[in-house]
């Protein structure tokens, strides 16, 4: 480097003796001319050792950082070279390592083999499974379809019941089925326990009631089974608000207080023969009715006040229950009376059988003594005689006749005894005292 540095002093200094020396050889001679050239010189030379200087520092300075530039890289060197021969020692150690997990590994893919291969027949099951789960949700998506097109139907089914129980005439036919199926749950029978639309005449003229109830002992009791509830319908709608579903609901009390009033001005009982001062207002739902109550409380008390009973199928039907034990009660007590009518009866015939036992036995010991008379004779004379016959056919004896000892048994019955004794007629058997719990006498069955 200072070698070059004394190259450049040396061609700058010939530059400048080269231009001074081209100067001087054009100018004249003169010796002003020479000072100055040699002031400028001098000047020069001074300029140039300045700028040697200069340079020389800029050049050390230079020096100086590629010196501390080279120490640097020296040292990244080495800090390079030790770290490559870490990562060297890290890499063998990591490959030794790896050989040796390889070879950890072939053992245990030895060990795992059986479990490799169940894991294998298990991968399998869980295709079969998910082939099946595809197929199940397959058909479960068919379902699915088939649930939301019977939910649509059903949907229509219930708007088109909906609509249809607006009529009159069709509600009224939906309430007489309910009410028939109700009743023969209970356990009546038609034409026998209840009557349907039946004709009757009451104080507000002629009237038909939907069903007539009988009760032992000749009573009756009507049931009407139409009942408004197109508003408790609309009630239930989705694009209503809640203040229109109340107002809804409000309107079905009154249209049930109305039916009420309506009801009570036909007096369906005052056209029975024998009937409780009251008619039976059947609603088919206990939410129609619960909602006509929640509307207005005071409606079943002023059902009540007007002489028709609100009932719904729950308590409807405990009420045909227990007209049905009822009848159950009065057929038992009706087979009551017919037993201790045949048990008369019977008692009545064993008498008279009694008769022909005692004429019997009669009968039986004339019998006895008769035929004990016919072997008397013929053991005292007639076999006597025959007796003395046997010295001529000595082949043919003659045995001894037997008579018959027994008598007839005598019947010892208090019954028979008194016949024979007196001779009045049999007595009547009491039944209250032989102990039939529950059958009264004719007379007082019929009071």
């Amino acid at each position: 480097m200072e070698l070059v540095i004394v190259l450049l002093v040396g061609l700058g200094l010939g530059l400048v003796g080269g231009w001074l020396f081209g100067r001087a050889s054009h100018s004249d001679g003169s010796g002003v001319d020479a000072q100055v050239l040699e002031a400028r010189h001098a000047a020069l030379i001074s300029q140039v050792r300045h700028d040697e200087a200069v340079v020389r520092a800029e050049v050390e300075q230079q020096l100086a950082a590629a010196e501390a530039s080279v120490q640097g890289l020296r040292e990244q060197l080495v800090l390079a070279q030790e770290q490559h021969r870490q990562t060297v020692e890290a890499h063998r150690q990591e490959t030794r390592q790896r050989e040796a997990a390889t070879q950890t590994e072939s053992k245990v893919l030895e060990k795992l083999a059986p479990v490799a291969a169940q894991l294998k027949d298990m991968q399998q099951k869980v295709l079969d499974l998910e082939k099946q789960r595809s197929e199940q949700h397959g058909d479960l998506a068919a379902q699915i379809r088939a649930t939301r097109q019977s939910a649509e139907q059903s949907k229509m089914a219930a708007e088109t019941l909906s609509a249809a129980l607006r009529n009159n005439s069709v509600r009224g036919a939906y309430g007489e089925l309910q009410l028939k199926t109700l009743v023969e749950s209970a356990g009546l029978l038609n034409r026998i326990d209840y009557s349907v639309q039946e004709s009757i005449s009451a104080d507000s003229g002629a009237r038909r009631p939907d069903m007539v109830i009988k009760l032992p002992g000749r009573k009756q009791v009507a049931i009407d089974s139409k009942v408004p509830f197109s508003a408790f319908i609309d009630s239930f709608r989705e694009d209503i608000s809640e203040a229109e579903r109340k107002t809804l609901q409000m309107q079905h009390a009154k249209q049930v207080r109305g039916h009420v009033d309506a009801l009570a001005g036909k007096e369906y009982w005052t056209g029975l023969p024998v009937s409780p001062e009251y008619t039976i207002a059947f609603i088919p739902s206990e939410a129609i009715l619960n909602t006509a109550l929640d509307a207005d409380p005071t409606l079943l008390e002023y059902a009540f006040s007007r002489g028709i009973v609100l009932a719904t199928p729950v308590n409807l039907w405990a009420t045909l229950k227990t007209v049905a034990l009822t009848w159950k009660q009065e057929d038992l007590a009706e087979n009551a009376q017919e037993l201790v009518d045949l048990g008369r009866e019977l008692y009545k015939r064993l008498g008279k059988l009694s008769d022909h036992v005692s004429k019997l036995g009669r009968s039986i010991e004339t019998t006895v003594r008769s035929y004990n008379d016919f072997a008397g004779s013929l053991e005292g004379r007639v076999l006597v005689t025959a007796r003395k016959l046997d010295g001529i056919d000595e082949a043919r004896m003659l045995g001894e006749v037997k008579q018959i000892e027994g008598d007839t048994r005598r019947l010892t019955a208090s019954e028979f005894t008194a016949l024979e004794e007196t001779g009045i007629a049999r007595p009547e058997i009491d039944f209250e005292q032989v102990g039939l719990p529950g059958v009264a006498d004719d007379d007082e069955r019929t009071a």
